[in-house]
């Protein structure tokens, strides 16, 4: 494999070269086969994880973080964590000339400015609302103006975190879910402002990924979209019977398992949620 170079901060970290920007003049649609080149805003692992899906894909993408410190661990994770290409090769999965072409496609960064050229930019930055639409107002004054702005909250209203940037037709939800480079659904989620042609590339996007996804509609007021309302209410059942002494945790957990062929009980997805994807 080959090794990486060295970074001064705020200039490209490649396996090979740096990731070539194919911006385009004017200001047009953007559909799936335009999107070439990819910008992934935060790593970690659930960034790694999204990037990663995009480099093995065929995706050329630049993963921007905070420091030197986190782009090695974010590369750590993608090659050798817990689902990283080098276990899909051992897996058999990919060939290791997938691998090593894959890594071809990657570039690290700490400079945002680098994002100007892509068609795609991927939000994962953690999850406070004030933080995201910080980043994401930077990025609308780099980024060339057809690029599509795709966000990975978890569950905040779209519309709110819309009001950062000027293209709101291009701004919409792409949220994955933990392992990203294994869980095969993406949650996309369309304000009233999104446009159907914003919507249509990036479900073009998701299927050149092999992923499925599905579209939700934004429901300013509630935290989540469809999967993790879902979850989150079934959770506070489990934890209601648990509290009212109706069963153990290892009783409803099995129940759950055995009478609904789930492969992990309600209280026990809690812990797998958050741990165990490095």
């Amino acid at each position: 494999m080959r090794s990486l170079s060295r970074m001064d901060s705020g200039r490209v970290l490649t396996y090979d070269q740096r990731a070539e920007g194919n911006q385009r003049p004017g200001d047009k649609s953007m559909d799936a086969q335009d999107i070439k080149l990819v910008g992934m805003m935060g790593g970690g692992v659930m960034g790694g994880g999204i990037a990663q899906t995009f480099i093995s894909r065929g995706f050329r993408t630049i993963v921007v973080d905070l420091s030197d410190e986190l782009i090695e661990k974010t590369r750590e994770s993608m090659v050798d964590g817990r689902f990283g290409l080098r276990g899909a090769v051992e897996r058999g999965k990919m060939t290791q000339g997938e691998l090593d072409a894959a890594l071809g496609r990657l570039s690290f960064t700490t400079d945002v400015r680098e994002l100007r050229d892509c068609d795609l930019v991927v939000e994962a930055v953690p999850e406070n609302l004030d933080l995201k639409k910080s980043v994401w107002s930077e990025l609308d004054a780099q980024v060339k103006k057809e690029a599509i702005f795709a966000t990975n909250t978890s569950g905040f209203a779209i519309s709110d975190l819309n009001r950062a940037v000027a293209r709101k037709d291009r701004f919409l939800g792409f949220h994955w879910f933990s392992p990203a480079f294994v869980m095969k659904i993406i949650e996309v989620v369309y304000a009233p402002e999104t446009s159907e042609e914003a919507l249509a590339a990036i479900e073009g996007v998701g299927e050149r990924l092999g992923k499925t996804t599905i579209r939700v509609k934004d429901a300013p007021g509630k935290y989540g979209f469809v999967a993790n309302r879902i979850y989150f209410a079934m959770v506070a059942e489990a934890r209601r019977v648990l509290e009212e002494g109706v069963a153990s945790a290892e009783d409803i957990n099995t129940a759950m398992r055995l009478g609904f062929n789930w492969p992990v009980g309600p209280l026990e997805m809690t812990a797998g949620a958050r741990k165990g994807w490095q």
